[in-house]
């Protein structure tokens, strides 16, 4: 979560969370008839907007709380024009974490225990991804690069495979900290660019970017996969998103499909010629780095 800087677990009264603009609480009781101001209601959520302030309110219990809260957003209100934007969709995500479980902590652990949970259980969206991810890697030490909320990391390190965890955001590399700890699975993290890691060279056996570089620009690209291949020993295990457009409020700029991987992959090899490299489809697209 880069677009909207703020500290995760940061004290808010029970049951509401405000910040840059927006105020998010949680309903208690059934939905009631909205009085003045023009307010979008769907299945789970109210929004309204007066002036600059987004209010949000929604109806969900502790045990929904997961990942696949991005998609619900996205659907029930990226799509029909409630929210705006990437740093909107990130702040309300929060918001709703947040004034669902009491406590800074408490909320978020609930969060990550049931969104891992359920990919390892195989019962999201996301779960085949991780899971596939998971088969295609080699060794026992690992770099993810772009970890976010580092559920992939803390799966890897349940495996007992010492793992570096990193991302531009360091209240969210702190907050996957204190996680990491209360969940028993150890990793470490860097807040760092997945450009610029202050590691050196080959120090891992495999180093994982994960529906990482379609956020980037296509410099960036080059110079992530290329940091990549250099801390990697063995291989670089990078997967996308296919999308027909990027996706906005995920933070996408960049479409990939297999031509665009295959591309990559060439150029790659030509920069890098001990390495091979082979792209494919499955839940999106894959190119795997070996050296």
């Amino acid at each position: 979560m880069e677009a909207a800087v703020l500290n995760p677990l940061a004290p808010t009264p029970r049951g509401m969370w405000s910040g840059h603009g927006i105020r998010v609480r949680r309903r208690r009781g059934p939905h009631r008839p909205h009085v003045g101001g023009e307010t979008v209601c769907t299945p789970h959520f109210c929004v309204q907007r007066h002036g600059r302030l987004l209010t949000v309110e929604h109806n969900l219990l502790p045990d929904e709380l997961c990942d696949e809260l991005a998609v619900m957003l996205a659907e029930e209100l990226v799509d029909i024009g409630a929210l705006h934007g990437q740093s909107e969709f990130e702040l309300v995500f929060t918001g709703i974490v947040r004034s669902t479980v009491d406590g800074g902590l408490s909320a978020w652990l609930r969060f990550y225990r049931n969104s891992v949970d359920r990919l390892e259980a195989g019962t999201t969206a996301f779960a085949p991804i991780h899971a596939w991810a998971a088969g295609e890697v080699r060794g026992h030490r690992l770099i993810d690069l772009g970890s976010c909320f580092g559920f992939f990391p803390l799966r890897m390190a349940r495996r007992g495979i010492e793992v570096f965890a990193t991302d531009l955001s360091a209240p969210t590399m702190h907050l996957l900290r204190q996680i990491s700890t209360a969940m028993r699975r150890p990793l470490t993290t860097l807040a760092c660019d997945a450009a610029e890691v202050p590691l050196p060279d080959r120090c891992a056996d495999t180093v994982t970017a994960l529906h990482l570089i379609e956020h980037l620009p296509t410099d960036a690209v080059d110079a992530v996969l290329d940091e990549a291949i250099r801390l990697a020993r063995r291989r670089v295990v990078v997967g996308v998103p296919f999308e027909d457009e990027p996706r906005d409020c995920y933070g996408h700029i960049q479409r990939f499909d297999l031509t665009t991987l295959q591309r990559t992959a060439e150029r790659l090899t030509r920069r890098h010629p001990a390495i091979s490299a082979r792209a494919y489809e499955f839940h999106g697209g894959w190119l795997i780095l070996d050296r």
